[in-house]
């Protein structure tokens, strides 16, 4: 089969949307898309879901839609690809709610023939509950978060970079099929896989800080931290595969979980151990035993840590920050750090011992 145009056949793109069992928050994604419709560019939803609510919704909507047994969202989206006809293709998720316009506002660009694709910024929309919107300003802090993607906005028009999130990103199709699609079972991060590709092979890729594409978060802690710890896992796995896009952060986060260990186990021997005495507290004076220096120099890195948090919070670029929020930061920074952190060793451990997970990772609970 291929993407059926629009009536006047003038489609000039495709927008590809991977799902499994999803199909509340995929209709406001597919209302949205419908309602902002002008004929200029279809529809696709890849359905892998494992019973048939999905496929009645795109019926009942009119939407196109692909049956897809893949395990991963790299493999479905390549299954979407292959049905494309249009001259530009764009990605995004099915938790999303595409803004008017957001279509022409990606695709506008292409009128540049020096782009070979273009994404924009996503952050938690207005609706979400508060405690998304605390994971959504831990996702857009300077500094503690340097080496992601999240909440990108630079000052100006068009910026040239390495990758867009794979939640509001377009293509031309031709340089999707020059660099042969996403990588075959790339179980995560099949979007930094694919942006490799396309730059390695000479072509140039930006960033639109003014589209922003409102993108749900995880409501809890617990969840958030399932998800951040599966992106390191599947980043980790990523690196494996292409070894550039390893970044000095990579490193640093990697090793968080040890040293958040090694800080804890310190500031406990060091406080069992005479070490937090109050009048050693807020002078150097007196003897530097193991138990004092254990105490006070991990109660000091973990309170610089936990001041650089909140500085990177506050001066992050989510619009949901408020003085609750970014204090939350304290929290949600380092439980995104452990998590992460985790992820990449379970990875690395996994490579070691040549025993990897093959299964799409999927964190949300869906029945």
């Amino acid at each position: 089969m291929t993407v059926q145009h629009g009536e006047e056949g003038d489609s000039r793109a495709t927008v590809l949307i991977p799902t499994i069992n999803n199909p509340q928050e995929l209709r406001v994604v597919l209302e949205h898309l419908l309602k902002d419709s002008d004929g200029t560019y279809d529809i696709l939803v890849i359905d892998s879901s494992s019973n048939s609510e999905t496929s009645d919704l795109c019926l009942e909507l009119g939407v196109e839609r692909i049956a897809d047994s893949s395990r991963t969202r790299a493999d479905a989206c390549n299954n979407g690809l292959s049905v494309v006809e249009t001259p530009y293709t764009l990605f995004t998720d099915d938790d999303v709610i595409p803004p008017s316009g957001w279509v022409k506002s990606l695709i506008r660009w292409f009128d540049r023939e020096h782009v070979a694709g273009v994404g924009g910024t996503n952050f938690a929309p207005e609706e979400d509950p508060w405690l998304s919107k605390c994971t959504d300003v831990a996702f857009g802090a300077r500094v503690m978060t340097a080496g992601t993607r999240y909440g990108a906005r630079p000052d100006a028009e068009l910026v040239e970079v390495t990758h867009n999130p794979g939640v509001n990103v377009a293509y031309r199709t031709e340089v999707l099929r020059e660099v042969g699609g996403f990588d075959e079972g790339a179980i995560g991060a099949e979007d930094v896989l694919l942006d490799s590709k396309i730059v390695s092979a000479g072509h140039r890729l930006f960033l639109d800080p003014s589209c922003i594409m409102p993108h749900r978060r995880r409501p809890a802690i617990i969840p958030m931290m399932r998800q951040i710890r599966n992106y390191g896992y599947v980043r980790r796995l990523a690196i494996d595969r292409e070894p550039s896009l390893r970044s000095p952060t990579h490193r640093a986060v990697q090793m968080f979980p040890l040293l958040a260990a090694i800080a804890a186990l310190a500031l406990t021997y060091g406080a069992a151990s005479g070490g937090a005495q109050w009048d050693l507290w807020f002078t150097l004076e007196g003897e530097w035993n193991l138990s004092r220096a254990s105490f006070h120099f991990s109660l000091g890195a973990m309170s610089l840590y936990f001041l650089v948090c909140l500085i990177g919070a506050a001066m992050g670029t989510s619009p949901h920050r408020s003085v609750s929020t970014v204090f939350a930061s304290c929290i949600t920074i380092p439980a995104a750090h452990l998590a992460y952190g985790w992820g990449m060793m379970k990875a690395e451990w996994g490579l070691l011992r040549g025993s990897l997970s093959i299964v799409a990772i999927d964190d949300k609970e869906r029945s």
